[in-house]
């Protein structure tokens, strides 16, 4: 059970990884960032619709697939209005900094996690915690740009920083819930269609009354929203909960590594980001703090 967990997390980790790779082309074509996140969580709650229409078809229990408890009903709407704010302010993100710096700052989240275990579950902050804290703010500082030798923080990179700060503890506190309460012993398939539809008002309500909405133009447009909608969505969230099922919130975060490796990657060959040493080491030194948290579980 536990490697096919180890599995379904290196999956999921990888799947979120390539949202750069089809939401930037997306905003060169006009659209905003609220507006590609209905149509990538539609037409991902259509899919994953599909989905277990066919598994309730084929076992005889349609309306079994989507059943859940009335009493897990606020759960849903709590973690699908996080896992919304996650996306929308990860996506947010992407207008200031490039995808492999936000998607590296995105992954101080297993951090953020360890701290709200301690802060709300009352865990030990142990040394090691707090000297992880240091690396990954002493990465986070290489990730800063330079200028004659100095930290230059300009307005762009510093809305950039803090948005995307703000997705991975919306993130944390979603890989929480998920962990600690009754949904975990739901089937992930329920849980996952519930998460994205309650998610889904959230854009809703922004296009209403915040942003205007905008649609694609071009046929790759839409085959982009169809692969946001599959890839990083369902395909993602169906494996973080089932990982989370076999070994577990904070395990499942030791393997999100994979997510800005994968950004990073396909940042420099499709979207022809650069990466510096500077990055490289800012990066390095990140993974290595997330990477000793989650190993103290060992």
């Amino acid at each position: 059970m536990k490697a096919k967990g180890y599995i379904y997390a290196a999956l999921s980790a990888a799947a979120y990884g390539t949202n750069p790779i089809f939401a930037k082309p997306l905003y060169n074509d006009g659209m905003n960032p609220d507006s590609v996140l209905l149509f990538r969580y539609v037409l991902a709650v259509a899919v994953l619709a599909l989905m277990m229409s066919y598994n309730g078809f084929r076992r005889g229990n349609l309306a079994e697939s989507f059943r859940v408890s009335r009493h897990n009903l606020p759960q849903l709407i709590l973690l699908g209005v996080l896992m919304a704010f996650s996306s929308l302010t990860l996506f947010v993100s992407y207008n200031y900094i490039p995808v492999g710096i936000a998607s590296t700052l995105l992954f101080v989240y297993p951090i953020l996690t360890a701290l709200i275990m301690t802060l709300c579950f009352h865990e030990r902050l142990s040394w090691l915690v707090v000297a992880c804290l240091v690396i990954a703010c002493s990465g986070i500082a290489l990730l800063c740009p330079m200028e004659d030798g100095a930290i230059s923080l300009s307005s762009d990179f510093l809305i950039g920083f803090l948005v995307v700060m703000l997705s991975g503890l919306s993130y944390a506190i979603y890989l929480v819930g998920l962990n600690k309460t009754r949904l975990r012993t739901i089937a992930s398939m329920p849980v996952t269609l519930y998460v994205l539809i309650f998610g889904t008002l959230l854009f809703v309500v922004r296009l209403m009354f915040f942003a205007p909405l905008t649609l694609p133009e071009h046929t790759i447009s839409w085959l982009n929203l169809l692969a946001l909608g599959i890839f990083p969505t369902v395909v993602s969230l169906i494996c973080t909960a089932k990982a989370i099922q076999n070994i577990g919130s904070t395990q499942t975060a030791l393997l999100g590594a994979l997510e800005p490796v994968t950004a990073v990657i396909l940042g420099v060959i499709i979207l022809g980001e650069t990466v510096s040493l500077r990055d490289i080491g800012g990066m390095t030194l990140i993974f290595l703090a997330v990477t000793l948290v989650v190993y103290r579980k060992k």
